[in-house]
């Protein structure tokens, strides 16, 4: 039974379920549906959705489908760290976007998945596993590699010890393999993935870091199978990387420029 079933949970908390009830795959449901994927009584789940679409952040149709209100959107919108990163990188990934007309993503670690926050995708590009504001496992998506490979051991251990899943025949479950790989990535600053999250579908992805130099985001740039050479996407890839990195305070080390973050604390000071 859902946690939010046992006795002595708290109004918010409740209502925090009720919210969380909605993601990608779920972004329309009825009260029924709320009561089905939260666990509370339905009388429960009716009258915190009123309370919620009186306030804005749920909207009810006149069909009674309930969908995320502009409100709760528009606070989403604040969070410090995409929107900031989206606005900057938007730019960059339409010029990719013109040159690969397949998929240009980026993604940012969120607990232990890649969460896709922007996307930009060619109607005839091939099928993908997820969607703008939906989860990628780390271990086998080009994104999520890079994210792992910058996200410290204990982020490793924490999988590791969970069991690395195989989605595909290629799937790359092997711990010493799969710390190979990691390696790799950050020496190189880029992952490169052939069908191991999804079967036709390469990836190469490449990090983005912020002012104080850590990597906060990552973007790739996902083919059909044998459609494009992975490696002639690298050096595109990578520049727009570099560019929305430097966009976000980034300085490369030995430039001799103090990055921006540093010149903010001296002044504090």
């Amino acid at each position: 039974m859902p946690p939010t079933s046992e006795l002595g949970r708290s109004v918010s908390s409740r209502l925090l379920e009720v919210l969380f009830a909605f993601g990608p795959g779920h972004t329309r449901t009825t009260l029924a549906g709320l009561a089905r994927r939260t666990g509370l009584p339905q009388a429960t789940v009716r009258r915190l959705a009123l309370e919620l679409v009186a306030a804005g952040a749920l909207d009810r149709g006149p069909d009674g489908v309930l969908t995320v209100g502009t409100r709760l959107w528009q606070l989403g919108a604040l969070a410090p760290l995409t929107e900031p990163l989206r606005t900057v990188a938007l730019p960059f990934m339409d010029d990719l976007y013109t040159a690969l007309q397949q998929h240009v993503q980026l993604a940012v670690l969120e607990g232990h998945e890649a969460v896709v926050v922007e996307r930009r995708s060619a109607p005839s590009a091939v099928t993908l596993v997820s969607q703008v504001g939906g989860g990628l496992p780390l271990h086998c998506s080009a994104v999520g590699k890079v994210l792992l490979a910058h996200g410290g051991p204990a982020l490793f251990d924490v999988l590791g010890e969970r069991g690395f899943e195989r989605f595909t025949p290629r799937t790359i479950v092997d711990p010493v393999r799969l710390r190979g790989d990691l390696s790799d990535c950050r020496r190189t600053g880029t992952a490169v993935v052939h069908g191991e999250l999804t079967t036709g579908a390469d990836s190469v992805a490449t990090r983005i870091m912020d002012a104080d130099d850590r990597v906060v985001a990552a973007l790739s740039g996902v083919v059909r199978t044998g459609s494009v050479p992975l490696a002639a996407v690298v050096p595109s890839l990578v520049a727009s990387g570099l560019g929305i990195s430097r966009r976000l305070g980034w300085v490369p080390a030995g430039s001799g420029v103090r990055p921006r973050a540093a010149v903010r604390r001296r002044a504090a000071v």
